[in-house]
C-alpha cells in the first residue's frame, strides 16, 4: 500500500503503514539485520518480512518517523529498498553485479593456477585479486553485520578467508571465496523464480483501458478510470478493471482468477474481473471496482499475506537456528583453544574451526521451509485454489475427515424452481410473487430461484416491509399489508401452521428442497426447488479416499428426504440433516474426535462450521467476497475437483519440506563430524553449505509445477 506522509504534528501519534520492495534480502540473516537496524528508530511501532517476497511491511509513527528515514536506515544496511508503488532507483548492487564479480575472482583463480610454476609471487598476487573480487561483496555485509551486532555467513566466512590467507593457503582461500559467490549468485537466482509466481500475478491485468466518453474512445491509464466510468474491451483483450457488461456478448476465459479452462459466456449484467480474457465478442462495461479493490488485486494481497504468515514448521525452524548456530559458533572457539593446548599443533585446530565456522550458517536449514510453501501457495492460486497461509497449508497434509454443505458445494448452486403446488384456492403466480416479494431481500441461493422464477413470469412483485430472517429455516416479512412467511416447514410448524405432509414428503423424495409459503398464519403453496449435483462430486470423493480420507459426510439444513436423495447419489458415508448453523458447527466440533477436519460451504451460512474445523473452505469464491475474507482456503471456480488437488499438493509440500530438513541437517551432521576429524576442507565446507541452499531451493521449486 503506498504510503502517505500526513504533515508532522509533535503532540500527537499519526499512525502509518508502508510497503517497501528490499533488494538484497535473500536470506534469514539479512532479516535478523533489518529488525536490528529498523526496531530501535524512533517512532516505529512494528515491522514484518517476507523473505521470499522480498517485502518489508512497517507500522509507524508519521509524527516521529518518515518513510525517507525508513530508506536511510535500510540503506545502511547495504540493501536496496523503495516504497512498493515507486520504481526502484539506478544504484545498487544487483545479481548482475554479483554474477560479474563471481567471474572475476574464477578468471583470477585459473591464471594463478597457469602461472604458479614460473611465477610463484605472481600466483600469489593474483589470487589475492580473486579473493578481493569475490569477497567484495561478502565483505561489506559482513560489515553491516557486525555494526547491527549480528553474526552471519558473511561475518564467518570473511574469518574463514581471513584465517586461511593467514595460514598461507591462498589456493584455498580464493577458492572458498569464489564457491561462496558463486552459491549466492545461484540462491538469488532460483528464489527469483519463485518470486516470479506472484510476479506473474500482477501483470495479468493491463496497465491502460480503452476508456469511451461522450461518445469518444481513448486510451488511459487504469489508475485515472473511476468507478461508473465506462470502458470497451476489445475481443482477445485482457479485461483491465472490474465491471458488468452493459452491451455486447463474449466468452470471457477466467481461468486466470478461477483455474477454470472452459470459457463463459458474458451477456448484459453479467461480472467480469480484471485480468480475464475477452474472447470473440466486444463487450462494453461499467467499472465496478478499482486498484486495490479489484478482484485480482484482492487475490493478489490475500496470497502475498499469506507467505507472511509462518507454518508452525516454519517458527519451529527458526527457533532451532537461533540456538543452532550460536552453539556451532562457541564449538569453533573451543576448537581452536582447547585441543591445541592439549595436543599442541594450533595450526592445525584452528584451520578445523574455520571449517566449523562456515558450516554454522544455517541458511539452507531456514530457507527451506518458506520456498516451499510460497511454491505451493504460488501454484495453487495458479490453478484456482487460494490458500491463505503456510499454516493452513500445513494442516491441510492432515485432513482425515472431510464436511460438505449440500447447497451450492455438493450441488451446482444454481437452484430452480421446479413446482408450484397452491393451496386452498391460490394461484401460481400469487404464490411466487408473495415469496419473491420477500425472498428480494435475501443472498440467499434458494432466494434468488424464487426471485428469478418470478421474474421469469413477468409478475409484479411487491416491496416487503419489516423482513426478519432465521438462519437454516427462512424469512418473514410484511407484503401488502399482510404477513408473509417464506421458509421450511419447521418454521412454520415453529408457528403454529400446519403443512401438508404427502406432497412435501412426494417433492423431497424427487430430490427437491421444499419452501413453504404462509400468508397470515395460513400455508397457502409449497414450492419444490431442484439443484443438480454437480458433474464432479462424486468423482472428487472418491478421489479424497483414496487421498486417505477416512470419513465423508453432508452436513445440511434441508430435510431428511433430500439430504438421503443426495447422500445415496454421491455414496456418502453420512449425512446430518434439519441442521442449523450452530448445529453444524457442533457437528464439525464433534467430528473431530475422528482426525483433522475439512469443513466445505459457501463462506457465510457455514461460517461457524468452518471455523469450527481444521481447514475451512469456501466454494466459487470468484462470486463471493464473503467467501475470500472468511475462508482458509477458497476453490475459485466452485470445481469439486480442486479440492483433492489442494491435499496432494499440501501433502507433496510437507514431504518436501520434511526432505529438505533432512538433507539440510544430515550435510551439517556429516560436516561437523568430518571438520572434528580434519576430513574436510574450508571448500568442501562451502560447497556443502552454500549448495545445500541451493539444492532446497531447487527441490522446493518443483512444487510451482504440480498438478
Amino acid at each position: 500500500m503506498p504510503a502517505v506522509e500526513p504533515r508532522l504534528c509533535t503532540n500527537c501519534e499519526i499512525h502509518a503503514e508502508a510497503v517497501f520492495r528490499v533488494e538484497g534480502m535473500d536470506c534469514n540473516e539479512e532479516v535478523v539485520i533489518l529488525e536490528r537496524r529498523l526496531r530501535p528508530l524512533a517512532g516505529m511501532e512494528a515491522l514484518s518480512a517476507d523473505l521470499v517476497g522480498q517485502r518489508l511491511h512497517v507500522s509507524y509513527d508519521a509524527a516521529k518517523l518518515t518513510t525517507a528515514a525508513i530508506v536511510d536506515a535500510v540503506g545502511q544496511t547495504g540493501m536496496r529498498v523503495w516504497l512498493e508503488h515507486e520504481g526502484p532507483g539506478a544504484s545498487g548492487p544487483d545479481v548482475r553485479v554479483r554474477f560479474w564479480l563471481t567471474v572475476a575472482s574464477g578468471a583470477f583463480i585459473l591464471a594463478a593456477l597457469a602461472v604458479n610454476t614460473w611465477s610463484p609471487l605472481l600466483s600469489v598476487a593474483l589470487f589475492v585479486a580473486a579473493t578481493i573480487a569475490g569477497g567484495l561483496y561478502p565483505t561489506r555485509r559482513a560489515l553491516v553485520a557486525l555494526r547491527t551486532r549480528t553474526v552471519d555467513i558473511n561475518v564467518l566466512m570473511v574469518i574463514a578467508v581471513a584465517g586461511a590467507m593467514v595460514l598461507g593457503e591462498w589456493l584455498e582461500g580464493a577458492s572458498v571465496v569464489f564457491l561462496f559467490a558463486l552459491a549466492q549468485w545461484l540462491e538469488a537466482r532460483t528464489l527469483e523464480r519463485a518470486r516470479h509466481a506472484i510476479r506473474a500475478l500482477v501483470e495479468l491485468s493491463p496497465r491502460e483501458a480503452i476508456v469511451r466518453r461522450n461518445g469518444v474512445e481513448h486510451r488511459e491509464p487504469v489508475e485515472s478510470i473511476n468507478v461508473g466510468a465506462e470502458i470497451v474491451v476489445r475481443p482477445g483483450d485482457k479485461v483491465p478493471l472490474d465491471g458488468r457488461v452493459v452491451a455486447g456478448r463474449g466468452d470471457v476465459n477466467e481461468a486466470p482468477i478461477t483455474g477454470e479452462s472452459l470459457p463463459v459466456d458474458k451477456g448484459p449484467g453479467d461480472e467480469v474481473y480484471a485480468g480475464t480474457i475477452n474472447g470473440r465478442g466486444s463487450l462494453d462495461l461499467e467499472v465496478i471496482r478499482v486498484g486495490r479493490d479489484t478482484r485480482l488485486a484482492r487475490i493478489i494481497h490475500l496470497v502475498e499475506a499469506a507467505q507472511a504468515r509462518r507454518a508452525p514448521v516454519q517458527s519451529f525452524v527458526d527457533r532451532f537456528a537461533r540456538v543452532y548456530t550460536p552453539a556451532v559458533i562457541a564449538l569453533a572457539g573451543i576448537v581452536a583453544v582447547v585441543p591445541a593446548l592439549v595436543w599442541g599443533d594450533p595450526a592445525t585446530w584452528f584451520y578445523r574451526s574455520l571449517v566449523l565456522l562456515v558450516i554454522a550458517c544455517p541458511c539452507a536449514l531456514v530457507i527451506s521451509t518458506p520456498v516451499s510453501i510460497v511454491a505451493a501457495l504460488s501454484a495453487a492460486a495458479r490453478n484456482g485454489v487460494l490458500i491463505k497461509g503456510g499454516a493452513h497449508l500445513e494442516r491441510l497434509a492432515d485432513i482425515r475427515v472431510v464436511a460438505f454443505d449440500k447447497t451450492g458445494t455438493l450441488t451446482r448452486g444454481e437452484p430452480r424452481v421446479g413446482e408450484v403446488i397452491p393451496i386452498d384456492g391460490e394461484s401460481v403466480d400469487q404464490v411466487l410473487c408473495d415469496a419473491a416479494a420477500v425472498e428480494a431481500r435475501s443472498e440467499h441461493a434458494l432466494a434468488r430461484a424464487i426471485t428469478r422464477r418470478a421474474r421469469e413470469r413477468q409478475l409484479d412483485i411487491p416491496a416487503a416491509q419489516g423482513f426478519m430472517s432465521t438462519p437454516g429455516r427462512g424469512a418473514e416479512a410484511r407484503v401488502g399489508g399482510r404477513q408473509v412467511i417464506v421458509g421450511n416447514d419447521l418454521m412454520l410448524a415453529s408457528r403454529g401452521i400446519p403443512t401438508p405432509v404427502d406432497p412435501i414428503e412426494s417433492l423431497r423424495r424427487a430430490g427437491n428442497t421444499v419452501v413453504c409459503v404462509a400468508v397470515d398464519g395460513r400455508i397457502s403453496g409449497i414450492i419444490g426447488i431442484v439443484d443438480p449435483l454437480r458433474d464432479t462430486a462424486r468423482e472428487a470423493i472418491e478421489m479424497l479416499r483414496s487421498h486417505g480420507v477416512r470419513r465423508v459426510a453432508m452436513l445440511t439444513g434441508d430435510h431428511a428426504l433430500t439430504a438421503r436423495a443426495v447422500a445415496s447419489s454421491l455414496v456418502l458415508d453420512e449425512d446430518h440433516h434439519g441442521l442449523l448453523p450452530d448445529e453444524k458447527h457442533e457437528r464439525v466440533l464433534a467430528m473431530r474426535s475422528d482426525g483433522a477436519v475439512l469443513m466445505v460451504g459457501d463462506g457465510v451460512n457455514d461460517a461457524p462450521a468452518m471455523a469450527a474445523a481444521d481447514v475451512g473452505v469456501a466454494m466459487g469464491a470468484a462470486a463471493s467476497d464473503v467467501a475470500l475474507e472468511t475462508a482458509d482456503v477458497a476453490l475459485m471456480s466452485g470445481e469439486l475437483l480442486k479440492l483433492p488437488y489442494a491435499l496432494r499438493l499440501a501433502r507433496a509440500t510437507v514431504f518436501n519440506i520434511k526432505t529438505n530438513l533432512v538433507v539440510s541437517l544430515a550435510l551439517k551432521a556429516v560436516f561437523l563430524v568430518t571438520a572434528m576429524t580434519g576430513t574436510a576442507t574450508l571448500w568442501m565446507a562451502v560447497l556443502a553449505d552454500t549448495g545445500a541452499s541451493v539444492i532446497v531451493v531447487a527441490n522446493a521449486l518443483r512444487l510451482l509445477r504440480a498438478r
